[in-house]
């Protein structure tokens, strides 16, 4: 069972016609993706990457029967975008789109209550489920079929442990980037949720890091759940300055808040298997596999 996505999802994209959205659009068909249009206001009725171009993506979903998108449009409209795609009813949107407006995800926070669209972002690196379909600017270079969910804040590190589980013999059922924003789509938990239940999935990491309270989140449903499957994680920022605001996610530790160690300690205390740095996630997740 493949969560999210599948060899039958259909995927349009907004902003196709971009530069950048072009270049992953073409990424993503190379990769599998059933890439079915793009959705570019003013645009409507033509064609880009050999694909249909729609004014709005209601119109790319009838046409298309479209149920999932991925969103590359500019910071400064990417909220009304997200939003169209909630009203619009879509399954799945996955925005990539950094440095994104709080107050604008506000917004889309609050067109999300009681929606049916399932948001992944902003500011991630997508999703990838390897072999069947990837949505966004996640690598496909090391990446391989198998038993491992991964749920990340950070692309980097993302990257980093799909190669680490795929050389120990393991691979990716499917990766999830939730993006360091602080107001966002799927949380940890969300995706806790999805990965827990799907059976293809017998072990999953996390890829936590300084500021926010998602790893705190995670941990207190860890431990609310009786959890069958190992769960491996990784907290990055252990040696970050507090109250100093680190990479364009602007993650910081403040005010005795949401620093590595609290998150590490409430992760542990759910049983939760710390990998102590970067280098040694695959093989910890495998010796936690063995026994």
């Amino acid at each position: 069972m493949t969560i999210l996505v599948s060899k039958d999802t259909k995927v349009i994209c907004q902003g196709i016609t971009g530069r950048t959205a072009t270049f992953h659009a073409d990424r993503a068909i190379a990769y599998g993706t059933n890439l079915v249009g793009g959705v570019r206001p003013g645009k409507g009725g033509t064609k880009h990457l050999d694909l249909p171009v729609f004014d709005k993506v209601t119109d790319a979903m009838k046409e298309t029967g479209a149920d999932a998108t991925m969103i590359f449009v500019p910071a400064a409209n990417a909220a009304d975008a997200m939003i169209e795609a909630i009203e619009a009813e879509i399954p799945l949107a996955v925005c990539v789109t950094e440095r994104v407006p709080v107050l604008d995800m506000v917004r889309v926070k609050s067109a999300l209550n009681g929606a049916s669209t399932r948001l992944v972002g902003p500011n991630s690196q997508g999703i990838l489920a390897p072999s069947i379909c990837q949505i966004g600017v996640m690598s496909t270079v090391h990446a391989q079929p198998g038993p491992i969910g991964i749920v990340s804040r950070s692309a980097s590190l993302t990257s980093e442990i799909v190669a680490q589980t795929s050389d120990v013999g393991l691979g990716q059922s499917m990766t999830i980037g939730i993006g360091g924003d602080p107001v966002h789509g799927m949380g940890f938990v969300d995706s806790l949720e999805l990965l827990l239940a799907d059976e293809d999935t017998a072990g999953i990491v996390l890829i936590g890091e300084i500021g926010g309270t998602e790893e705190e989140e995670a941990a207190e449903y860890l431990a609310a759940n009786k959890i069958k499957k190992p769960v491996v994680a990784l907290v990055a920022g252990v040696h970050a300055p507090s109250e100093r605001r680190m990479g364009h996610a602007g993650t910081l530790s403040a005010f005795g808040r949401g620093d590595a160690a609290s998150k590490i300690k409430a992760l542990k205390s759910a049983g939760v298997i710390i990998a102590s740095n970067a280098a040694i996630v695959g093989q910890t997740m495998a010796d936690a596999l063995k026994q």
